[in-house]
């Protein structure tokens, strides 16, 4: 059996410090050798990982993915390495960093059902930004992010090294937060104020399709392009509110919110969209190969009591004399 080869940390070292000043000479003249010599150590690394690293533009050097991919590394390494020593005095566990981005608009209920067995694992960290999907999609590129969490697919043709899954769909329902007893649909939509998802998104072009089918034309409260926000309405202001019922799972289960129906034909798709890369972060395939079930399903914390919705329901507390 042939033994793998040891990674020559000197060498990486000088690739690390390169790729982070993008600039041969920078480096050359800030770690006081020759470029020559700092040329010659990058040689090496790369002849023994059988890649390129960079590829030079101009008088810059530019990481090439498989660059990207070791410079990813090479940060974690030599991190582990300055935090050696607090690791060993303080007993802490290394950690896995897994970076996900989320739309802003995206169901909270459904990232943190999606990021749930991270919170659980002693050797993973999550680090969870938000955003518009093109930042987010421009961020996965850079090799920033590892994931992205959407209710739409990137485009295959803008975006051809993306790569999208379907994780979940959910029926769109119309709530309220007064119960409707024999609520009809489409019937008794007219002159009833909605709470509708905004203009750009999937879901409401789908609503606004269907009844303008079935010849049905709705009074429109508000357009609401953030979820959470759609869910503090739907609470709150007394209107209709069409949403997936994921979104307003909580209210639902406390009472504050009633589903009146499922439209039909009507869903919300939540997808993950990855970079076609080689080697994939060790955390995340088993997120992705979970269940659509899993996904919409509330979590052994959601169903636990609410303190506020307790404390609602035993009313003020008397102050002792």
């Amino acid at each position: 059996m042939t033994m793998a080869a040891h990674l020559n940390y000197h060498h990486l070292q000088y690739f690390w410090s390169v790729a982070r000043d993008g600039q041969l000479t920078r480096t050359a003249e800030r770690l006081r050798v020759s470029q020559s010599a700092l040329s010659a150590q990058i040689r090496q690394l790369e002849a023994q990982m059988g890649v390129a690293l960079f590829e030079r533009t101009g008088r810059r050097l530019v990481l090439t993915e498989a660059g990207k991919i070791a410079l990813s590394y090479a940060d974690e390494i030599f991190s582990a390495g300055n935090e050696l020593v607090s690791t060993l005095r303080e007993g802490r566990r290394r950690q896995h960093t897994l970076r996900v981005g989320a739309v802003a608009t995206l169901s909270r209920n459904f990232q943190r059902s999606f990021v749930r067995p991270l919170l659980a694992e002693p050797s993973a960290r999550l680090r969870l930004s938000s955003g518009s999907l093109d930042e987010l999609l421009a961020q996965l590129e850079g090799h920033a992010l590892d994931v992205v969490l959407s209710n739409r697919p990137s485009s295959s043709e803008a975006r051809p090294q993306l790569r999208s899954r379907r994780l979940a769909r959910q029926p769109a329902s119309i709530v309220s937060s007064h119960p409707w007893p024999g609520f009809r649909f489409p019937q008794d939509l007219p002159g009833q104020p909605m709470v509708l998802p905004g203009l750009t998104s999937d879901l409401r072009s789908d609503f606004d399709a269907l009844c303008g089918g079935l010849g049905v034309r709705v009074r429109v409260l508000a357009e609401v392009d953030d979820m959470a926000t759609i869910r503090l309405l739907a609470r709150d202001s007394g209107a209709l509110a069409l949403v997936p019922s994921i979104v307003v799972r909580d209210e639902l289960r406390e009472g504050q919110v009633h589903e009146l129906c499922v439209v039909p034909e009507l869903s919300e798709s939540f997808y993950a969209i990855t970079l076609e890369r080689r080697y994939q972060h060790p955390l995340l395939e088993e997120l992705l190969e979970r269940d659509e079930q899993a996904l919409l399903t509330p979590g052994p914390e959601d169903d636990a009591p609410d303190p506020r919705a307790e404390r609602a329901r035993r009313g003020p507390r008397k102050r002792s004399r």
